[in-house]
């Protein structure tokens, strides 16, 4: 057992008190600094280790190693002057590369938490240097330690080529290769000595957009090293450095024998040393190609590669990489990660994904903007609808907002975390309606997909399915859906099986149901399983107080759409929207009020009455309303015709004959304009009148 005497008690001394005591093969015989008050001295101090403010005090008892940590040459060219020949002196570079390693593993997530800002500041401050290029390997970043390394400053190399720099540099070479060269040597032009490691960087489209290089200064390592070193112990400080890391680490030499393993790596495989060390690569292989023996060979590193260790056959993922020393293949080092933990975290990413995508239900009872009596009543029943399973028929207009009412009851139900699948019932062709709600068998009809695929109803089990325009459906799949609400269960097109199914059904529709029960088109036992829970939501003209708020609400929401800035509509524009009588309710105002932003000045805040578009005209006013005599001796076309010319001349007379701002108010292109006012005859007419 070599006797141990570490000299400084800061931060790397502590952390070299922690490894060393994690080995059989030392003991730390004192540990000496100048500041009594040192935390090493007090840790040192609980475990029964003698300690001093004096290195003297022991340079005569006997010791085989002096850590030297406290990172002053002095002290260290001090104690290789005082020191025994047969006492190795570790200088402190090497002691706060060896605590560097070791805080490395308790610091990994504190740094990836760390905000970017702070990332150049953190690489400024490391003690390896750094250089960053670009895919044209011009230079791009370099810290602080580069600097000092190199003996130039940033301004004299940032933006240069990297030979420019360093003329023996591969990183070039590492760009065209895309792949690592780990732990180099090379000596720069001015003398020093680094380990240098170069990664090329690829971003997630697999493009490579540049490389970087982080070494060390070995300069005065390697000196020492050459006049003191003994290699035995610097093995023994890498073993216990290899036994200390929570990675299983096998490690063997060229000839492929085990020659170290780290408890870690037994803990994954249940294997121990004397399974291993001594032994073929092929020992602790279940199933699989020995990793080791294919990197001896290729003299190239792999990685991610899926085997069996051990004899409970663990699944795990191998990264191996070659041992070069002096461009000689000495070994080579794996690291294992057990599979088990990464499918663990895949799970749980999957099914984190899988609650997202089911989430598609976008609105709340947040969104529904409606402080009238109407609304309230609808609302309140909505959401006593959403706590119960019963089916909900939502009743409106057009543009009323039926859909947004069906995604906030299954956001407020208890089925918010399953699935919530939509379906217009009329844009979908009777032909693969079935077939799309119910699903089909393989071989059900030509082109079904094999093995069969699963129906709307399927998908939304356990959540919810909105049937809209349900009055659309045809008496045959009116059948069917009546089957799925008495005995919660479908066939599938071309299947005989039933499949039992838990899904809450949400319909709207706004068509008159009774009237089509008595034109016998849709059947009444169907309607009274439907409206088990009738929802009506009130057109806008029912709830025309409303119209203030669901225009502020719009503007809101449209500025984000629009990227624009609009705060507010004076009282005359609201006060002329409000004698409108909306007959595309919620749909037809978002419309009016996207078109007046949409045309407004980007500096407007304001919409004003000149900003609205022309509205249709209203029935409730004979002013507006065009005549229909004399129309009945035409046919369709002709007084479409009729009605079109007749429109676009008042519009264009009540516009001053004003083209661009007529076809604004139309909502079509002056090139469109001008096609209609030529086919009608309008211009000359609309000159002789203006004249």
């Amino acid at each position: 057992m070599k006797r141990v005497l570490i000299v400084g008690a800061g931060k790397g001394g502590s952390a070299l008190l922690e490894i060393l005591l994690n080995t059989d093969r030392m003991k730390i015989v004192g540990m000496v600094d100048i500041d009594k008050n040192a935390d090493g001295l007090k840790s040192a101090q609980d475990l029964g280790i003698p300690t001093g403010s004096d290195w003297g005090d022991w340079i005569d008892k006997d010791i085989d190693i002096i850590v030297e940590a406290t990172g002053d040459e002095s002290v260290l060219e001090r104690l290789l002057e005082a020191r025994d020949r047969k006492t190795v002196v570790i200088p402190g570079t090497v002691a706060y590369i060896i605590a560097e390693l070791f805080e490395e593993k308790e610091s990994l997530l504190d740094r990836l938490k760390l905000q970017t800002n702070n990332q150049e500041l953190i690489l400024h401050n490391i003690r390896d240097g750094m250089i960053v290029i670009n895919n044209e390997s011009k230079i791009q970043f370099v810290n602080k330690s580069a600097e000092r390394i190199l003996g130039l400053k940033r301004e004299e190399i940032i933006g240069q080529d990297i030979k420019n720099v360093i003329s023996d540099t591969r990183l070039p070479h590492v760009l065209q290769s895309r792949r690592r060269e780990v732990n180099q040597k090379l000596v720069l032009e001015n003398g020093r000595k680094i380990i240098t490691t170069r990664i090329p960087i690829i971003n997630a489209e697999d493009r490579l957009i540049g490389a970087f290089a982080v070494f060390k200064d070995i300069t005065e390592v390697v000196n020492l090293a050459e006049e003191n070193t003994d290699l035995k112990e610097i093995k023994t400080m890498l073993e216990a450095i290899i036994h200390s890391s929570d990675e299983a680490i096998t490690v063997v030499d060229e000839n492929g024998t085990g020659i170290m393993i780290n408890p870690a790596y037994t803990r994954i495989t249940g294997l121990k040393e004397t399974d291993i060390v001594g032994k073929p690569a092929t020992a602790d292989i279940s199933e699989g190609e020995s990793m080791h023996m294919k990197v001896l060979k290729t003299r190239r590193g792999v990685r991610g590669v899926r085997m069996k260790v051990g004899p409970a056959k663990k699944d795990v993922l191998v990264n191996v990489a070659p041992v070069i020393v002096d461009g000689k293949l000495k070994g080579s080092v794996g690291v294992l990660h057990d599979v088990s933990e990464i499918k663990s975290l895949t799970s749980e990413l999957r099914r984190a994904r899988q609650i997202i995508r089911n989430l598609e239900a976008k609105y709340t009872f947040d969104d529904i903007i409606g402080p009238s009596p109407e609304m309230k009543l609808a609302l309140e029943q909505a959401k006593v609808g959403a706590k119960t399973p019963a089916t909900v028929l939502l009743r409106g207009e057009s543009g009323t907002g039926k859909e947004l009412f069906a995604h906030a009851i299954h956001n407020e139900s208890d089925r918010k975390h399953n699935k919530f699948i939509r379906v217009n019932c009329a844009a979908i062709a009777e032909s693969i309606l079935e077939s799309e709600l119910f699903g089909y068998e393989e071989g059900a009809f030509s082109g079904a997909r094999q093995g069969g695929k699963k129906g709307l109803f399927e998908e939304a089990n356990l959540g919810s399915i909105f049937l809209d325009e349900i009055g659309e459906l045809s008496l045959s799949m009116q059948a069917k859906l009546l089957r799925v609400l008495q005995e919660n269960e479908i066939v599938r097109v071309g299947g005989t099986d039933p499949i039992s199914i838990n899904v809450r059904i949400i319909t709207a529709t706004n068509a008159n149901l009774e009237k089509a029960i008595m034109n016998k088109t849709f059947r009444e036992d169907l309607y009274y399983r439907l409206n088990r829970l009738p929802i009506y939501i009130p057109s806008l003209k029912e709830r025309i107080s409303d119209l203030s708020e669901l225009t502020q609400h719009l503007i809101g929401k449209l500025n984000q759409d629009y990227g624009r800035s609009v705060k507010s509509i004076d009282q005359d524009a609201l006060e002329h929207l409000e004698e409108y009588h909306w007959p595309g309710n919620v749909r037809e105002l978002e419309n009016v009020i996207g078109r007046a932003m949409i045309y407004m000045d980007v500096s407007e805040e304001v919409i004003r009455k000149e900003h609205i578009p022309a509205l249709a005209a209203t029935v409730d006013n004979p002013e507006n309303t065009m005549s229909l005599e004399n129309t009945f001796d035409q046919d369709l076309q002709g007084a479409v015709d009729r009605f079109e010319r007749e429109y676009i001349h008042k519009v264009y007379e009540r516009n001053n004959f004003n083209k661009t701002r007529t076809a604004k108010d139309l909502n079509i292109s002056i090139r469109n304009l001008y096609y209609k006012l030529e086919k009608h005859h309008i211009e000359k007419k609309s000159t002789q009148d203006h004249s």
